[in-house]
């Protein structure tokens, strides 16, 4: 009879390989099915991606599937932006002019109500975040021209999950053109892991633009919704509703730091919902709640 002697590494490394699935899996079961629950007789298509403070935390629901960004493609706008102030070809004080032309009507800018004869210099900063902290839509498209338009900031992502081809202008020609800028919502969380680990923009203006993004005012009814004492830097998205009642889209993502430091990066798209506008967002609410709840419990 022969025996087979097998090494006790070998042995000691499988043990781990099973553990760490037996983890993901565990992840992936409880977390996924709570989101689950959250969705299941929601009206529309849900799309979430969740990435855990551990590189096995993942969780995706319709995570591969493209959604219409709407205003959260102001996130890697902003990356662009401030990536040009890194490499000097703008600066953050340098001021630009904001003639009365460009502050259209019909569109969302607290900075026109504020400004309604235009005319006026503001520095780049202030642009910056007058278009992550108020979504200011005639900003977004002002600081577009000055970095060359939605081509450029495709080129500076190099990924072609992120279609970016309509300003907030374009988008509110028809009821289709809200929809022409897309992405998955597990693109979205790389893109936003990526920018926590500074692989994106250097130290400071990752933690500029993280702070600017902490204090955004739009979409403080969803991730925020239900954790309001809560650090979470999150970009939203919002489109028309249409005469039948549907809402295009209703979108937050973000990242949601953890009582340890550790950070969730989460995004949740919500497209063609007959869900009343509030509903919808507790939905947000209701997911970013539960994920913040098994973090804790954990």
């Amino acid at each position: 009879m022969k025996f087979l002697l097998i090494p006790i590494a070998t042995i000691l490394l499988s043990l781990n390989s099973c553990i760490s699935k037996t983890n993901r899996s565990t992840v992936q079961s409880i977390l996924q099915s709570k989101i689950e629950t959250i969705i299941s007789a929601k009206k529309g298509t849900i799309g979430v991606s969740i990435i855990g403070p551990k590189t096995s935390d993942n969780v995706s629901i319709n995570g591969e599937e493209m959604f219409p960004m709407l205003s959260t493609f102001k996130f890697p706008i902003a990356l662009m932006v401030l990536h040009k102030v890194e490499v000097r070809e703008l600066s953050m004080q340098q001021q630009v002019f904001i003639k009365k032309e460009e502050l259209l009507q019909n569109t969302w800018s607290p900075f026109r109500e504020k400004y309604p004869e235009g005319n006026i210099s503001i520095s780049l900063e202030e642009g910056i975040n007058w278009m992550v902290n108020y979504s200011d839509n005639n900003i977004t498209d002002i600081l577009l021209r000055l970095i060359g338009g939605t081509d450029q900031v495709e080129k500076f992502l190099n990924n072609k999950i992120f279609i970016i081809k309509n300003n907030e202008d374009d988008m509110h020609k028809d009821w289709e053109s809200q929809f022409i800028n897309k992405a998955t919502p597990s693109a979205f969380t790389e893109l936003l892991k990526n920018f926590s680990e500074e692989k994106i923009l250097n130290k400071e203006n990752t933690a500029w633009l993280y702070q600017a993004m902490v204090g955004s005012r739009t979409g403080v009814n969803r991730l925020k919704g239900k954790l309001p004492n809560v650090e979470i830097a999150q970009r939203a998205g919002t489109s028309f509703t249409n005469d039948e009642g549907i809402t295009g889209a209703i979108n937050n993502v973000g990242i949601i730091e953890l009582p340890n430091k550790h950070k969730i990066f989460i995004a949740v798209f919500i497209h063609n919902t007959s869900e009343e506008f509030e509903k919808a967002e507790e939905i947000i609410a209701d997911i970013a709640k539960a994920t913040y709840d098994y973090y804790i419990e954990k």
